[in-house]
């Protein structure tokens, strides 16, 4: 149905205004700053640790909340410096004004909602793309019609102008040309994505 990016968010008082500069500070004080996401093993976690993967910056503590809502309130009040949430209609209040400050989305391309808000590709991060899919599933054997009885459904909804601004203003991409063929591929290329990173930091199943 659509594809939601994640903010690179910092609070005001950090000293960076894009994310250059943010990573920079990060090096020259190593170990002292820290970043909130929604918990281990969530896409929010992961987008932190390809943050500090791909800038080299091993040192960005990590602190796991129980959803990114806290995670968001505990960075407004500058208890860490960073959070990694999922682009909202809220989050982007917080950043026009001034409660956050948004550094970068991890979309491959700028926000139909925010295009004054750069990428981190275009802030020299080649690779650091994360997205979560808002999308249906069903038990597996479900048969095909019905499959696809809801894929025309999805497809009437998203070809309401009225509900795709709806998407558009709370953060979220319709993805109009979507199947079930291309969500189930888009599943299996996530899985091949991010499989390297959970293995490289550790992450299991409990």
């Amino acid at each position: 149905m659509a594809v939601s990016a994640f903010a690179l968010a910092v609070h005001p008082a950090v000293p960076a205004h894009t994310l250059r500069e943010f990573i920079d500070y990060a090096k020259a004080n190593p170990g002292r700053l820290s970043y909130g996401h929604a918990g281990v093993g969530s896409l929010n976690h992961l987008t932190g640790e390809l943050l500090k993967s791909l800038a080299g910056m091993p040192d960005l503590v990590h602190v796991p909340y129980r959803g990114s809502g806290p995670a968001t309130a505990d960075t407004i009040s500058g208890q860490v410096a960073m959070v990694t949430p999922a682009v909202t209609g809220a989050l982007l209040e917080f950043n026009r004004t001034g409660k956050l400050r948004i550094l970068a989305v991890t979309s491959p391309t700028r926000l139909i909602a925010a295009p004054a808000i750069p990428t981190a590709v275009e802030a020299g991060l080649p690779g650091m793309v994360s997205q979560q899919s808002i999308g249906l599933f069903a038990p597996a054997g479900t048969p095909k019609a019905i499959i696809e009885q809801i894929s025309q459904a999805t497809r009437a909804a998203l070809a309401d102008a009225t509900y795709r601004q709806m998407l558009i203003e709370s953060g979220f991409e319709p993805d109009i040309d979507s199947t079930p063929d291309k969500f189930r591929r888009l599943i299996g290329e996530d899985i091949a994505r991010w499989s390297p990173l959970v293995k490289a930091i550790g992450l299991k199943l409990d």
